[in-house]
């Protein structure tokens, strides 16, 4: 390849997306193996791309290019096509990588489009099927939004999980405690929205969320199988629960044998301590 890989990345909030960071993880592969430069387009604002572009050079990007045009915002789909095609032309790069979220693929298949170059995605195809009135009987009325300003389980870098040793709905206080000074979010397990304490939505596992934070806080779960899938590509794992033979404590990094009542309150009133402190 003689091109360089051109990776784009979304600017969300001062920062790279983390699906953006996982696609612009592959391009370096891709330029490694290829022994091509990586190269990024910083999907924003110029002013706010200019501000997360020196986190990339960690990220072996070797060039981060801002596009820059007074009107050009996120809200202009054809005009951010229009822009990276031109950049594309420019710079002559033998792949250009996105992340495959909604956003990734509308931005990437209008530039393919506009270029008329191939996009490599998911091949659309019909699939006829037959349902009875009872496979439609059950249909959704309406959808709550999530509150606004709450960070969400997939996004957080922290996470705070709590299992039937929680005992309550009510003992999730101390844990939404411990995530607000922690800037994360609470999830539970299978058990927990099973028992209706917290809802669907919050489930980490194999049939709820995979989660990936800096930190996964397991306070009271014991550790079946399903819950591990939702939270093994946690960098660290830390659990609390009064029994250190459970299953959990085989894949956490550090443990607290104790009541998370008693544990989880006291580590809250040692970072406000120390926020006072300081």
């Amino acid at each position: 390849m003689s091109g360089p890989i051109l990776a784009l990345v979304a600017i969300t909030g001062g920062a790279p997306e983390r699906a953006s960071l996982e696609a612009l993880a592959l391009a370096r592969r891709l330029a490694s193996d290829t022994g091509a430069a990586l190269e990024a387009v910083l999907i924003a604002d110029e002013a706010a791309a200019r501000s997360a572009a020196a986190s990339l050079a960690g990220c072996g990007v070797t060039t981060a290019v801002v596009v820059t045009h007074d009107q050009l915002t996120a809200d202009h789909p054809d005009g951010w096509a229009a822009a990276v095609a031109q950049v594309v032309e420019a710079r002559a790069p033998a792949a250009v990588v996105g992340a495959g979220t909604e956003r990734g693929n509308e931005l990437l298949a209008r530039v393919a489009a506009r270029l008329g170059l191939p996009m490599a995605a998911p091949a659309i195809e019909s699939a006829a099927v037959t349902l009875s009135d009872r496979d439609l009987a059950l249909h959704v009325t309406s959808r709550e939004a999530p509150e606004r300003g709450r960070i969400s389980l997939a996004d957080a870098r922290v996470v705070i999980g709590g299992g039937r040793g929680v005992g309550s709905g009510e003992g999730f206080a101390d844990l939404e405690e411990l995530a607000g000074l922690l800037g994360g979010a609470v999830g539970g397990s299978r058990v927990v929205t099973s028992a209706g304490w917290r809802p669907h939505a919050d489930q980490i596992g194999q049939t709820g969320l995979r989660i990936a934070p800096d930190i996964y806080i397991a306070c009271g779960i014991s550790g079946a199988i399903q819950h591990i899938v939702g939270c093994k590509a946690a960098k660290h794992i830390l659990a609390i629960n009064t029994d250190a033979e459970a299953p959990i404590m085989g894949v956490a990094d550090y443990a607290v044998i104790g009541d998370l009542h008693t544990v989880v309150p006291a580590i809250s009133a040692e970072i406000r301590r120390r926020g006072a402190a300081t």
